[in-house]
């Protein structure tokens, strides 16, 4: 049994602190809210889950000087526009090879990093590893069957992740592909978006389809630029996840999408899921990092046009379907 914060209790924070409790864990789950806390400790449902309800021994704790001390790991559920904050507050406490584990998927505007390497540079003595793939937290928390990735640059690491989490309804397998990883999990937020877009405005599943296929392509172009391995994105962090985000109502990313797709501005879409929308915190990093590689990633940049310069949705698929005919393997 080992003793684990969670950083984070949303969905997917929540989600993994009940798996881990499953597990025979001893989970502390931190919120930065007193309030929120105190909800939790009194009422020992998950809000953020449907109010199921959490496990008996899972505890609850605002204060990130007990979640951060004496842990055997500790994972990092905020959402990624929080994520060097977060781990900037937790350093303090953080003692010298302390295993940290993001779950979040998203590129920071600004520095274009991974959520690994924002933590890594926060928190330059821990050990970072990653945990991604096709797993929405509602899922989860109910305990169906779901398979993930533990990404680590060292194999060994990975595999400790993988010792923690994985279970009979939560498979893990590992990798070292830590980039190709993390690129999967934030882009295909970005294509989920278009995905979404595609269904607000009635268009059918061979767009879907078309998205879905042609968007891994672009991302793996990047990623291989990036110096991740091609195999990465036809596995679980790759197109597993993206199917799963382009054809889920779970998915905050794609109900964005058709509501953008309906005609409606990007802020009321993104007030209405009532979430945080990641996809639209990473779809310019991701173009930034495409632009600063010379990879050509159409899907990303009309998402980018229709999102931050009131290019018509409409208009974004005929620009995608009237560029100029290529071969499909050639140029991935």
């Amino acid at each position: 049994m080992a003793k684990i914060s969670v950083l984070g209790s949303g969905a997917w924070g929540t989600a993994l602190a009940m798996l881990l409790s499953d597990n025979g864990h001893e989970v502390l789950l931190w919120s930065p809210f007193a309030e929120h806390t105190e909800e939790l400790r009194r009422t020992r449902k998950s809000s953020a889950l449907g109010g199921l309800e959490l496990p008996a021994g899972m505890q609850f704790t605002s204060d990130m000087k007990k979640a951060g001390e004496r842990q055997d790991a500790i994972v990092l559920a905020t959402a990624s526009v929080y994520t060097r904050g977060v781990a900037r507050e937790l350093r303090p406490y953080v003692k010298t090879g302390q295993l940290l584990v993001c779950v979040a998927k998203g590129i920071e505007e600004k520095s274009l990093l991974f959520q690994t390497d924002e933590v890594q540079e926060e928190i330059p003595d821990a050990v970072v590893a990653c945990l991604s793939g096709p797993s929405h937290a509602e899922e989860v928390a109910r305990r169906l069957p779901t398979t993930c990735v533990a990404g680590a640059a060292d194999s060994a690491v990975a595999e400790q992740v993988q010792a923690l989490f994985m279970n009979r309804v939560f498979r893990v397998y590992t990798s070292t592909d830590v980039k190709g990883i993390e690129l999967g999990g934030a882009v295909k937020n970005v294509i989920a978006l278009a995905a979404g877009i595609a269904d607000g405005l009635g268009y059918g599943d061979n767009t879907k389809a078309a998205l879905i296929t042609r968007g891994i392509a672009e991302t793996a172009r990047l990623g291989v630029k990036l110096g991740a391995h091609w195999e990465t994105f036809a596995g679980l962090t790759g197109i597993g996840d993206l199917i799963v985000t382009c054809a889920s109502m779970h998915s905050r990313n794609r109900r964005a999408g058709i509501l953008i797709g309906q005609g409606k501005p990007v802020e009321e879409a993104m007030r209405e899921v009532g979430q945080v929308v990641e996809g639209v915190y990473s779809a310019k990093a991701a173009l930034a990092l495409a632009e600063r590689e010379q990879v050509e990633m159409p899907i990303v940049d009309v998402v980018n046009r229709v999102l931050f310069s009131e290019l018509p949705a409409a208009e974004a698929v005929r620009m995608l379907m009237e560029r100029d005919p290529i071969a499909e393997w050639n140029h991935l």
